[in-house]
Order: structure tokens, then sequence, then C-alpha cells
């Protein structure tokens, strides 16, 4: 059975779904733009029967709190903040860390500020080298040069429902396949007042995590956590040399690819399931 709790970090709620045996390993997931952990769903139910799991929203997200930009910075570093102490409200002390596209600077700051809490890195789609940085970065690039409110505008392309559409169908071979159940919820959220300067407050401040590209590999390379890199190859922002290169810095990450785009969990829920019982066995 999976429950939906609200946790009080610090004054800050933050949602959560919760699965899987109080006693079994922990395991976090951490979602990406412009979900929440509904992207989870079909994933949960496939792995509670081993792990304790645990999948927040983060802040600005979702069922979590979405303060006024005045009283929150939306910066990864307090996102990350945010989850960091969640997890030591929730009582996770030792977790392994399934990441995905925003989720993955969320917890690799994480294990960057606590490399003894975390027991295996499950990345789908969650980059940390600017080799898996595509084209379509190119207009959020051109954000971070010159934040002017002409560059900021012009990402809100990025914000409408055909948008969110696009991200979820495209490089699917047969989209017929994926539900609109998810993308909806996320357009539902999209919509709401203040959400699109939240989100463009985030676009912006993505160019501080390739700024910690360096300190990720360093951590990767110095700690080796069993890592699993599962990717959906026909990603049109995370391109597959983004996957192979945790192989640079920790030669025994295994990484396998699907045939499907950025939402690899709304076509191969089983497969990557799958795959991470083989690799946390």
């Amino acid at each position: 059975m999976t429950t939906y709790r609200t946790a009080d970090v610090d004054g800050f709620k933050v949602f959560y779904r919760e699965a899987g045996p109080k006693g079994g390993p922990m395991l976090l997931l951490l979602h990406g733009f412009p979900s929440a952990g509904h992207m989870f769903r079909d994933l949960i139910p496939l792995l509670a029967d081993r792990f304790h799991i645990v999948a927040p929203d983060l802040p600005g997200f979702g069922q979590s709190d979405m303060p006024s930009r005045d009283s929150f910075r939306y910066t990864f570093d307090n996102v990350a903040k945010v989850i960091d102490r969640f997890t030591e409200v929730i009582g996770f002390d030792r977790f392994a860390i399934y990441v995905f596209d925003y989720g993955a600077p969320t917890g690799f700051r994480l294990a960057l500020r606590h490399p003894e809490r975390i027991t295996a890195i499950i990345s789908q789609n969650g980059n940390a080298y600017e080799d898996g940085l595509s084209d379509g970065w190119t207009p959020i690039k051109a954000y971070w040069q010159d934040p002017s409110p002409a560059n900021r505008e012009a990402l809100r392309a990025f914000l409408t429902p055909e948008a969110t559409r696009w991200q979820y169908t495209h490089g699917v071979p047969d989209p017929t396949l994926v539900s609109p159940d998810g993308q909806n919820l996320d357009n539902f959220y999209l919509a709401r007042p203040g959400s699109d300067d939240v989100q463009l407050d985030l676009f912006g401040d993505y160019k501080s995590n390739v700024a910690l590209y360096p300190s990720f590999q360093d951590y990767f390379r110095t700690h080796k956590p069993p890592f699993l890199a599962v990717w959906g190859k026909n990603d049109p922002f995370f391109i597959p040399p983004g996957a192979e290169a945790f192989k640079r810095d920790n030669p025994n990450a295994v990484v396998q690819f699907f045939d499907t785009g950025h939402f690899a969990l709304e076509t191969h829920a089983k497969e990557i399931a799958d795959s991470i019982r083989a690799f946390m066995r």
C-alpha cells in the first residue's frame, strides 16, 4: 500500500508518497521538471515489496509548499536544503537515491554533504556531465549568459501544455503507450498562479548545477557509490553521452539504455524496476 503524507520541515510543508516495509532498504525517489512524486506511480508498486520507498514533491512542485518568491529563493541549493532536512525529519539516515532530471542535482548535493548516508545511486536521465547536455539547452544557456527580460520571456515556451506533452512523447516509438494522466497533472500544477516565475527562476539557476558538475564527478571518483544509470536513449535534453560519462569517474557504474524518451517510466517502468532489483540485489 502507498500512503500519502505531509512532513513539517521547519515550517515548510513537504508532501510525499511512502510505501514498503519500514525495515527494508531505504530508497529516496527524486522527481524532475515539470513533474512531482506522481511520476513514480507505476514504479513504486513494483519495488514496494522489498524497499522502504519515499517520494517527496520538491519545493514549489506538486502538493508541497510553493511559497512566494519574496519569502523563498528558488535555487537548487535551497531545494536541496529542504529535501536534506526532510530526510532527517522522516528518519531516512542511510538510503539509496533514484534521481531524474531536477532530482539529480538535488540528490547529488545530498551526496556531497553526506556521503556516508548514500548507499547507492540510480540515475534515470539525471545528468552530471556537460557531455549530456543537448542543443535543447541553447535558449536556457542564453538566459544564463544574459538574464535579460527578453531571454527570460523566451523560456515561457517550455511552460506550455504543448511543451509538456512534447517532453512526455518525444522519442517514444509508440506515443499511444504514454498515458495523458501524468502530463495533465503537470500542466495543472504549472498553471497555478506564480508557478511560471518559480520555474523560470529554476531555469536560470540551473547554471549552478553545471558549475557543480566537477564536484559531483569528484564525489563519484572518490566514493565510488554503487551506480546504475537507466536512460531513455531518445531524451531530447539529456543525451546518452551523459550516461556513459558516469563510467569515466566510476568504472563500476552500470549503464543501460531503453528505447524511449525523457520520461522513461511512462513506458518502461517494469524494465527499470527489474534493473533496480537486479542491481540492488
